[in-house]
Formats: structure tokens, C-alpha cells, sequence
């Protein structure tokens, strides 16, 4: 069953994004054959206030609009020329929280996910926001996507205990001044497939 509306409409950023561990990312593929992951790695960013979010400072951009949406939509964008990131966006519209999608551990779709990431081990297949966003056919396309729609949501998936849970900083912010330290990343202990950063 599909996440409701009210789990990413909450105020706290921090509590939706640890309460995504363990649920099930599912993009399904053109044949409307399932590929799904469970998410074991997630970071919260929290504007405006926040400056490693895009968002910092109220900055409304092309890009960036999909975040001051209704929580419950997709916000991907593309980096470093090369690279889709796949994020949920939170709180209510106006409110420009999100949070990065940055491992998830393949449950359905592996040979159609093999295929998408060619010579990559099991455990390269979906360790990082952007082979996740290659193994699952993440592009651009899906940024504003409805997750309460057919063509990415996310499910319920399995049950994970706050002993199961670890946090540290985020990855890769290194220009976010007092930001940069804030536990704001949360996985799944001892998971293989969280990012190896």
C-alpha cells in the first residue's frame, strides 16, 4: 500500500526522514513490470534556513520549485553533469523541506537494475543517490512526480527499530558552513548496500 499523504506532510523533516528507512521505493519500468528497493540511507534538508539545501535563503529557482510544493511529490534533479538525484519532498506546500534518497537494497527488478548499471556487483547496483537513480530509471522526467501516483511511490516495507538506525553527518556539503556538522543522515546499521562514504 502506498505511503499517505499525511507520513510526508509532517513539520519535522528529521523524523519522516528516518521513518523512510526500511520502506519501498517502486518505479515501475515501461513494461509495468515492478522494480523496487527498499531505502536503507536517507539525508533531511531543511530550508530555507538550512544552507545545504538548495533552498537556502528562499531561493526559488526552475530547479528548486518542486521543493516548495505539497510534501508527497519527487524532486529530482541532475548534478555534476552526469548524475539524477532522487529526493521526497515534505511539509506542506511552501515549506521547501526535502530529503535524499541515498541507498536503497533491490527487491524486485534486480535483472532489469543488473541491466541498467552493466558490470556493476550487487552491491554497486543502488549505493549511492545516483546508481540508485541509473539501476531504477530515475530521471528528470519524474521531478514533480505525484508520489501517490502511478509512476514512482513509495510502500510500506519492513519494520525497522531506532536500535537499527544510525546518523552522522550529511555527505558531500562541505560548503555549508555550521551545516555541515548537523547529524542530519540517517542508515540502516550494518546494511550492505548504504553508500560507502
Amino acid at each position: 500500500m502506498k505511503l499517505p499523504r499525511e507520513f510526508y506532510t509532517r513539520a519535522d523533516v528529521l523524523e519522516v526522514a528516518r521513518d523512510l528507512l526500511g520502506k519501498k521505493l517502486v518505479v515501475p519500468a515501461r513494461s509495468g513490470a515492478r522494480v523496487s528497493g527498499l531505502i536503507v540511507e536517507t539525508e533531511a534538508y531543511r530550508g530555507p534556513e538550512d544552507r545545504a539545501s538548495h533552498a537556502w535563503n528562499g531561493r526559488r529557482t526552475n530547479r528548486t520549485e518542486t521543493m516548495y510544493g505539497i510534501g508527497g511529490a519527487a524532486y529530482v534533479y541532475f548534478v555534476y553533469g552526469m548524475y539524477n538525484q532522487f529526493n521526497v519532498v515534505t511539509n506542506v506546500e511552501g515549506v521547501p523541506h526535502a530529503i535524499l534518497v541515498r541507498a536503497l537494497e533491490p527487491v524486485e527488478g534486480i535483472d532489469l537494475m543488473r541491466r541498467r548499471r552493466r558490470g556493476r556487483s550487487e552491491y554497486e547496483l543502488t549505493s549511492g543517490p545516483g546508481r540508485l537513480c541509473l539501476a531504477m530509471g530515475i530521471d528528470r522526467g519524474l521531478d514533480k512526480a505525484d508520489l501517490l501516483g502511478r509512476r514512482v511511490w513509495i510502500e510500506e516495507g519492513v519494520s525497522i527499530s531506532p536500535r537499527q538506525i544510525a546518523r552522522g553527518p550529511r555527505v558531500g556539503i562541505d560548503y555549508a558552513e555550521k551545516w555541515v556538522t548537523k547529524p542530519w543522515r540517517f542508515w540502516i546499521k550494518d546494511n550492505p548496500f548504504v553508500s560507502k562514504r
